[in-house]
């Protein structure tokens, strides 16, 4: 069998370390940025923000340097230990790195120093569990109930089987119990506040808190309902209802709004204050000033970094050191190590902060009428490559950029990525962006008469009117992105 061999030329395209800690950085919002440099500042001595000390450094500029009196053994002469150029660390210019400037001065008050009050909550858990004991069972039975309170999700419902309950507590925690008992225990859970907690599903959630309410006639209808006519009701097939019990259009609007006024959700709002999604910290503001548009970037998160100055000087202290041996040399390698890192660090940070502010400028440029006007008919068709085209950057570098950032203006706080939409032509030719199609459409069934909703084809008709082409699966599809239901499920009484 004879082996042949070939030469093969492949050309592979490789990320530098550098440009992977770059696209790291872009992806981190304002909020988190202060972590990621507190967590470079603990790895790295040599980088320090302007009003820190230079302890640290003193401590290892006492090691580095030698004792006259001290001998070391040396594995080579000294004009070995002559080599290390040091010329670049030691001088007296800061260049760039120092008066390195992250703050703001436009907003001066995202740099002070403020204390955040943190609020002291009880999360959903330990809520559910602080009830749990306030009932008189036996050690078995709370061990039980215990199991079922772990098994309640985040919006409130006990979406287990009872007989996997009962599996997972034989298999996992060797407690024999039975489905009945399991069963009565989740009755006596689905008293607990908030009301609705530990449903099976949405039907008996709604009903376990219409049945802890004063039972007056709108409450029992509205109960009776949702027991026979859940189907019904879910569709808005109002008509049918009426027709089996025998009501008027007043009891139906007393049933409905006992109804729509019960939390689906029960779970929802245990413990939001917690939740750090909650809270949006924007990254760019944009300002109206007399019909001229100013960007910002909020540097808050970003401190005033450079070199530390201790270990400048320990290199220094090497420069004129009379002898040069082994132990200093060490030193030396791992002081210019350290320094570069800094410097490499501070670099990034300054890419990332050109790179936002490139990026949000281009938009800004883009989309001007928008931000002076804050009217979404007035966005322009933009994609990721019109931006890159602006830049100069990379398509996935402007994605990162538009995934992961808000910019504040007078009309509200907006993801970078809402301004990005697709084109559409009208009948004169010209390109409008869905987004302008998707307001109007809003708009128009935000004015309909909801006791006769319009139905996707009228839709259509009144935008065509309007000169958008666009078909009515289209119009389908765009009604579906804005989250708005069907023209029956919009009926309303």
């Amino acid at each position: 069998m004879a082996l042949g061999q070939s030469l093969q030329q492949k050309l592979l395209q490789k990320l530098s370390p550098q440009q992977i800690q770059l696209m790291k950085l872009l992806q981190i919002p304002t909020a988190n940025l202060e972590e990621r440099i507190q967590e470079e500042l603990e790895e790295n001595p040599a980088l320090e923000m302007l009003d820190e000390h230079d302890g640290a450094a003193n401590e290892l500029k006492d090691e580095f340097e030698s004792d006259d009196q001290e001998e070391f053994e040396r594995d080579g002469s000294e004009d070995d230990y002559d080599q290390v150029d040091i010329s670049e660390y030691v001088t007296d210019s800061d260049d760039d790195v120092a008066d390195y400037k992250t703050r703001d001065e436009n907003y001066p008050e995202m740099g002070e120093d403020k204390s955040v009050p943190i609020r002291m909550e009880v999360s959903f858990n330990e809520l559910l569990v602080q009830q749990l004991g306030m009932l008189q069972l036996n050690e078995h039975q709370y061990k039980v109930a215990e199991q079922i309170v772990g098994s309640i999700d985040d919006d409130g419902y006990l979406r287990r089987e009872v007989a996997s309950i009962t599996d997972d507590l034989a298999f996992r925690q060797n407690i024999q119990t039975t489905d009945e008992e399991v069963a009565d225990l989740i009755k006596l859970i689905q008293q607990f506040d908030p009301p609705g907690i530990c449903a099976r599903n949405l039907q008996e959630c709604l009903l376990i808190q219409l049945k802890r309410k004063e039972p007056d006639e709108p409450v029992l209808l509205a109960i009776k309902v949702l027991e026979k006519y859940f189907d019904e009701f879910t569709k808005k097939h109002y008509e049918k209802i009426q027709r089996s019990l025998q009501i008027d259009d007043d009891q139906l609007r007393e049933i409905i709004q006992q109804i729509i006024k019960l939390n689906p959700k029960p779970g929802g709002q245990i413990g939001e204050g917690t939740r750090a999604d909650q809270y949006i910290v924007p990254d760019f503001f944009v300002i109206n000033n007399n019909g001229k548009l100013e960007l910002t970037l909020n540097a808050r998160n970003a401190p005033d970094l450079r070199i530390s100055e201790g270990y400048k000087e320990m290199l220094k202290s090497y420069d004129v050191a009379a002898k040069k041996d082994k132990r200093q040399k060490e030193a030396v390698i791992f002081i210019k190590q350290k320094i570069d890192s800094a410097k490499w660090f501070i670099d990034m940070i300054k890419q990332r902060q050109e790179t936002l502010l490139n990026t949000m400028g281009a938009i800004l440029e883009h989309q001007e009428n928008f931000f002076l006007s804050g009217d979404e008919t007035r966005l322009r068709p933009m994609i990721l490559k019109d931006i890159a085209e602006k830049t100069g950057l990379d398509i996935s570098t402007v994605s990162r950029v538009a995934n992961s950032k808000f910019v504040q203006t007078e009309f509200g706080t907006y993801r970078l990525k809402f301004f990005f939409s697709e084109s559409l032509t009208t009948e004169s030719g010209e390109e409008v962006s869905t987004r302008e199609v998707k307001k109007i459409l809003s708009d128009v069934i935000d004015a309909e008469d909801k006791r006769k909703p319009l139905s996707d084809e009228i839709l259509t008709d009144m935008l065509n009117e309007k000169g958008y082409n666009i078909a009515r699966r289209t119009v389908a599809k765009y009604r579906e992105q804005l989250n708005i239901p069907v023209a029956r499920l919009r009926k309303e009484i």
